[in-house]
């Protein structure tokens, strides 16, 4: 078709012809038309020029994908409910991010607390901590890489991480109480010859 003629297609049969072919063209018109208002959106809720950009670009890829799901009666409407919903969940996950970010320090910090002796020189910083549980986190046995990881880092409860991994309930508090413990001795080891 060409690009004249599917210019002149409305939003619903641009949607409908994309949904029939997946030819990524008839969405590029979409975006073509709406990128001004997909930008819009992010800039409202992102706050920062270069992450609606980019958000706009992960938006267009995930019409790709929601297109062929959704039944649509106003693209216009569903479009800016795309570009909103995509925006509060970056900023969730950002929020969330940042909060786990706070746990991983807490928790750091309890470790230390517990034994005099895992107290970090003064002159190591946080991040300098950070690097030593994430690297302590990789020497983990794969079962309980998997159970701390969930569980601490993905804020995922007992019964959660049960499901998620199919071990028995005893053996995800055993592998997360192991790990811990092994965190703790490998901190410990890495702080001292630091």
């Amino acid at each position: 078709m060409h690009p004249t003629q599917l210019n002149k297609l409305d939003d619903l049969q641009l949607v409908a012809q994309y949904k029939q072919t997946e030819n990524n063209t008839f969405v590029g018109v979409l975006f073509q038309r709406y990128t001004h208002l997909i930008v819009g959106v992010c800039l409202k809720y992102l706050k920062d020029e270069d992450d609606a950009q980019d958000a706009s670009m992960q938006i267009f890829e995930k019409l790709l994908k929601d297109l062929k799901k959704h039944e649509i009666q106003q693209f216009k409407a569903w479009l800016h409910m795309v570009c909103k919903n995509y925006c509060l969940m970056q900023l969730r996950s950002s929020a969330s991010k940042l909060k786990r970010n706070k746990e991983m320090q807490k928790d750091l910090a309890s470790f230390m607390e517990s034994d005099v002796e895992l107290h970090l020189a003064i002159e190591n910083t946080k991040e300098v901590q950070l690097t030593f549980m994430e690297d302590c986190i990789k020497g983990l046995n794969s079962e309980q890489k998997i159970c701390v990881e969930l569980f601490f880092l993905q804020e995922k409860s007992y019964q959660e991480v049960t499901e998620m991994t199919s071990y028995s309930m005893n053996n995800v508090k055993s592998y997360i109480q192991n790990g811990k413990r092994n965190l703790k001795n490998c901190i410990e080891s890495r702080s001292a010859t630091k």
